[in-house]
Formats: structure tokens, sequence, C-alpha cells
């Protein structure tokens, strides 16, 4: 296969971007390439074929169904009250639950009806809601007629995603004492908004030493170096090898032991990891509880468990470390619902955080009276859970804060979806959409992985140079390192095939390693990417040859 026509030095260039950043390029480089080729046939062959992004191609359609089911119910809510033209009134709370039940009566065959009508029983006979009330919050919310309040998540709504996490991120076993929650826009805007919590409230300071548990989803990475917050970070690296070129993705013993190190006040984990996607091990689970049971009593830890749904029995740090721990869920990857936005910020209501605001000194405490103060005549009782709503919209605006009331209404529906039976089907199909992909990948690439009953399977990195070694021997892969970038080989996918990947460096992964999505394209498009991954290792002008200097 010829080289790429970049110069190493434009390769060095590009390489400094974020990995998303770079994906861009790799894109253009991909669609350029494609147009330059004449004819139909060849066009077909170099059919671009990006798996560098994680937005999944599937849809959960049940409970969208059941959103626009309740929605033309709130409409009928609303016409009920007040009807002038294309004017309504906002939906009535009494009698609401029979109104629904009669609608559904009245509507057999409106898609979506059925699955609302199991989730609304569900919901009433689970967390035992009052019935109007609950029909009404669904009503009301989806119209969207009114602030959100509870600002920090609806009443009923907390309740059943709370459920939901119990039953999916708790392994159906949630530690003893209570959950708050806060709807977020995403995973995204949790990840901002504790970030600046815990710095607006003193909890961390500017040049603080924090943790990152790499490889790691990027933005992790590029956070802490931002001069908002110059952190002082320590790696700890999933270093461990299964075999020589097989790489494990698992955390050595000395590598958490950093966390022992009081010095270090935050750690941050996705988990299952981004990109390697695999669940953490129970020995690592264990030695961190161990740590904050010992040695780093205080360490705060921020679990990012996006991708839980996706392993079996998957049991998150903030089961295990309630007190240490902020829970950031996202329900864009299982769902199918990158679009929504929605997200979700949970707290065990004893934790470190408000304990470490109780123990500051008093100009920081009085610091923090005079920001909070007018939200409250007793400002330093506010949790810590509902100061990232008021910081969410700069204190002033806290009350207009909150998470649009449609998208809570989905968030709710998501959830109850979840919890029945064609739920749980439907997380079981996603999980092997996944796994059979991975298959194609790896049967067309012929490269081996370590067998891990943890694995997501959402993504997959793959470290070219350590696969250089195990099939052409230490030599050729020193001589690649030396002569070549590590991100040449997506360059060369991308220019000469069309395949689109991202550099497993950019998530502080090995340099030569890089990360395919197995969730955003046709089956059958793996098994190419896999041939198009052995073609560009197969093919390297010195490949299987003896190593020499130069190009």
């Amino acid at each position: 296969m010829p080289k790429t026509t970049f110069s190493r030095q434009e390769i060095q260039s590009f390489a400094r971007l974020s990995p998303f950043e770079l994906k861009d390029k790799f894109i253009q480089i991909a669609q350029a390439a494609q147009a330059d080729r004449p004819g139909q046939k060849e066009k077909s062959q170099t059919q671009m074929l990006n798996a560098g992004r994680g937005n999944p191609n599937w849809v959960a359609t049940g409970p969208r169904e059941a959103f626009h089911a309740l929605g033309y119910f709130a409409l009928s809510e609303s016409r009920r009250v007040w009807t002038a033209d294309n004017l309504g009134g906002m939906p009535e709370l009494r009698g609401s639950g029979d109104r629904f039940d009669a609608f559904a009566r009245q509507h057999p065959g409106l898609p979506g009806i059925e699955l609302l009508q199991k989730c609304v029983t569900y919901a009433v006979e689970r967390f035992g809601f009052d019935r109007d009330a609950f029909v009404h919050e669904l009503t009301d919310s989806s119209i969207g007629d009114n602030y959100p309040v509870p600002d920090r998540i609806l009443a009923h709504t907390e309740q059943i995603v709370r459920g939901y996490l119990h039953d999916e991120m708790f392994d159906g076993r949630p530690p003893a004492g209570n959950l708050s929650l806060f709807a977020t826009e995403g995973g995204t805007a949790a990840m901002c908004y504790v970030f600046d919590s815990l710095m607006k409230n003193g909890i961390l300071r500017k040049g603080d030493r924090i943790a990152l548990m790499v490889p790691v989803f990027t933005p992790y990475i590029e956070i802490p170096e931002l001069d908002t917050y110059e952190f002082d970070v320590v790696t700890v690296n999933a270093s461990l090898f299964a075999e020589t070129g097989v790489r494990e993705w698992r955390y050595p013993e000395e590598e958490v032991a950093k966390l022992a190190d009081p010095s270090v006040r935050l750690v941050c984990v996705v988990n299952p990891s981004n990109p390697p996607s695999l669940a953490m091990s129970r020995r690592v689970a264990d030695q961190i509880k161990d740590i904050v049971a010992g040695p780093n009593p205080d360490l705060m830890i921020v679990t990012d468990d996006v991708y839980g749904t996706f392993v079996e029995g998957f049991r998150s740090l903030a089961a295990d470390m309630p007190r240490n721990t902020l829970l950031v869920y996202s329900y864009s990857k299982h769902y199918g619902c990158t679009g929504h936005r929605l997200g979700v910020i949970a707290l065990a209501d004893d934790n470190v955080v408000d304990e470490m605001i109780a123990r500051l000194p008093q100009p920081e405490k009085d610091r923090l009276d005079r920001r909070y103060g007018t939200l409250s005549l007793e400002p330093e009782k506010i949790r810590f859970i509902d100061r990232l709503v008021a910081d969410s919209r700069q204190v002033a605006l806290n009350h207009t804060a909150g998470l649009s009331l449609p998208q809570q209404v989905m968030m709710a529906l998501f959830s109850l979806f979840d919890l029945l039976e064609e739920g749980q089907a439907y997380k079981h199909k996603i999980r092997e959409i996944v796994r059979r992909r991975l298959d194609l990948l790896l049967e067309g690439a012929q490269m081996q992985i370590a067998e891990d009953p943890q694995r997501a399977a959402y993504y997959v990195e793959l470290d070219l140079l350590a696969e250089a070694e195990r099939v052409h021997g230490k030599d050729f892969a020193d001589f690649l390192e030396k002569d070549y970038e590590p991100v040449d080989p997506l360059f060369r996918l991308a220019e000469q095939t069309g395949v689109v990947l991202l550099n497993g460096g950019g998530f502080d992964g090995p340099e030569w390693s890089v990360r395919v999505s197995l969730a955003n394209l046709d089956d059958l498009d793996y098994l190419k990417i896999g041939h198009h991954l052995r073609a560009i290792c197969q093919h390297h002008p010195y490949a299987g040859g003896p190593p020499r200097a130069g190009k």
C-alpha cells in the first residue's frame, strides 16, 4: 500500500489536535480522496467509513412513541381547560389519572399508548405514586408550560431515575442512604458543572493535584489543562498486558496505589472505560475502596458511567463508595438519543464534599454565604448538589434553572422503559449488536484482544505497535516507532481507504493505538474496516522485512 502524501512534519503538526478535531481532518482527507477517484465503481470501493465518533446508529423507538402518545393526551388536557383556535390552558391535576385511562381506552390504536400505560402503571406500583399527581407531572411537563420545579429535577422523575440507577448502575443492590439527583443537559453539561462548582466552593483550587485513570475520554484530559484550573495531573495507567502484543487495558496495583497520596484531591474515571470499553475490575474497585477507608478518606471520585448498561452485572463505584463519589450518567448511548441531551449527576446525601465545605476556614465560609445568600436565609445549609444547580445558572438565575421539562419526561420514559420487560429485551439486543460488530472487526483485522467478561464493546482500542511486535517482532516495532509518526496509519487509512478512526494517544492511551467505535456503522462495515487495518499493517513498506533507516 503506498505511503501517505502528507509529510512527517505535516503529520506531527496535525497530531497536536484533540482526537475529535483530528477526526474532522481525517474526514476531509477521506472525502477529498473519494472526489479525486474517477468512475462510480472506484468511488463505491472507497466509501467513507467513519468509525471515529460514538453516536450510535440505533434508536429506542418504543419510549419515543410513548412520549408522542403522551403529547396527544397532554394537548387534550390543555384544550379541556381552555379552547380558542390555537389557544389552550394549563392541564388540571384533579382527576388526571382517570382521564388518562379514559383517553387510552378511546385511542387503542394510537402508537405508543400501550407502552405509556405500562409505564404509568409500573411507576405507580413500584414507587407508590399518587396516580393523579404523577400523570399531571407527565402531562404538564410534556406541554412545557411551567419552569422546572423543583429546579434540580422533578419530584416523580427523580424517584424514577433513581430506581433506574439502582437497577442498572448498582446491579439492583443500592447502598444505604438517599441519592439526590440533578438532571442535566447530557453528560457534557454534568462534567462542566462538577468541575465548576468544586472550584466555586473552594473544594478544588487552581493547581491542585488530581488523578485521571487513563486511557480516558479526552475532555477529562483537556479540562484540567485550561487556565481556569491548571491542575497537577497524576495518571493511573491501564498498562497491563495479557501476553506480548495483547493489552489487557487493566490497572496494575502500583498504578492504583498513586491514589493513596492525600495530596490527590480527586480522581476521574470513565467506567466502563473509553476507549478500551472495559468495566473496572473488582480488584481495582476494592483497592480504591481500601484507599478511601484508609490513607485518603477525602478523595473525591467522579465516575462517568455512560456505558455501564452494556456490561452484565455492572456496579458503579458510587455503589461501593457513595460518600466519596459523584456519579455522572448520560442516556445518549443506550437509547440513541445524543440529540436529546439527557444526563444526570447523582450524589449521596451523606458525602465528603458537603463535609469539606463545612470544614472550610471561616473567611471561605463567609465568601460562600455571600455567593449563595440570595437563595436562602441560611446559605451555609445549602447542599453541594443544590449548589451545582445554582452555579449552573450563575446563582442569580437559579429561579429559572433546571433541565427542560419535556426532556425530563423523556428521561423518565426511557428509565421506565428499561425497567419493563420490553426495555430489558432492548438492552440485550444492543449489547448483541456491538459484540457482533467487534467479532467482525477482529475477523477482518486478524488481531488479538484479551478475553474479558467485563467488556462493554461499545468501542475497542487496538495498539498497532504492540500488534506489530506480536506479528513481526520487536526490531520491526522499534523501527516503526523511530521512523514514523504514531498517527501515520490513520492518515493512510483516511487517504487510501476512506476509513476514519481516532488516535488512542489523544485519550492518553498508547501513542500507536487507535479507537474504533462499534456503535455507528452497519455490521459488515466493521469487517471492511478490519480488512483495511490489516492491509495498512501488512503492506507497510517494510513489514516483515529487515528494518532499515529512513522511509
